[in-house]
C-alpha cells in the first residue's frame, strides 16, 4: 500500500514555506490506519520491546495502538503540568519554538526496553527529549518508530545510534 496517497500535504502551515504532512486523512480511514499500525509493528518486532512511550498528541495515536497490537503497555509523555502524578521534565526545542515534556517518575522501570513512537520524525527535538526522559528513569531506548520521516531534516542524528523505523519517508 502506498501510504503517501493517504497523507494530505498542506502548504504554508503553520508558517510560510512549510509543507505540513497532515495524517488526519490516514487516521480517518480505518483499514489504512490499521494497515499502517500493523506494518510499523512488523518493522519493530525484533527490537525486544517491553513498553512503548509516545509524546502527545500524535504520538498517542501511533504509540497506543501499536502497544495494543504488540500486547505491551503504553506510557504517555505529556507537556508540563498535564500528568497527575510525580513527574520528571525536560526542556526542548520545537521546529517552531520551545516547550517542556514530562513523564511519570514510575512509568518506566530501570532496564526496561522502550520503543519511542510518534507520527513524525523531523528535526529530532521532541524524540531526543523523550529519549532523555527514558534514560533518566533508567530505561533503555530500544528503538524509535514513526509513521513519517522527513529525511532532509536529519532528525536521526539526534538519536545517538538508536534504531529508527519509519513507514513513510519524504
Amino acid at each position: 500500500m502506498d501510504f503517501k496517497e493517504h497523507i494530505r500535504v498542506i502548504l504554508d502551515y503553520p508558517q510560510p514555506g512549510i509543507r505540513f504532512k497532515d495524517i488526519t486523512t490516514l487516521l480517518n480511514n480505518g483499514p489504512v490506519y490499521k494497515a499502517a499500525i500493523e506494518q510499523i509493528a512488523e518493522l519493530v518486532k525484533d527490537l525486544q520491546i517491553d513498553v512503548i512511550a509516545g509524546p502527545e498528541a500524535r504520538g498517542f495515536v501511533i504509540g497506543a495502538p501499536l502497544a495494543y497490537h504488540l500486547g505491551i503497555g503504553f506510557v504517555p509523555i505529556r507537556k508540563s503540568g498535564k500528568l497527575p502524578g510525580e513527574t520528571i521534565e525536560v526542556d526542548y526545542d520545537l521546529e517552531y519554538g520551545k516547550d517542556k515534556l514530562a513523564i511519570h517518575k514510575d512509568a518506566i522501570l530501570p532496564g526496561q526496553r522502550v520503543l519511542i513512537a510518534d507520527d513524525l520524525l523531523a528535526t529530532g527535538g521532541t524524540i531526543g527529549s523523550c529519549q532523555r526522559l527514558v534514560k533518566q528513569l533508567g530505561g533503555e531506548v530500544a528503538g524509535a518508530a514513526f509513521l513519517i520521516e522527513l529525511t532532509y531534516l536529519d532528525g536521526r542524528a539526534k538519536l545517538d545510534g538508536v534504531p529508527v523505523k519509519t513507514l513513510i519517508q519524504y
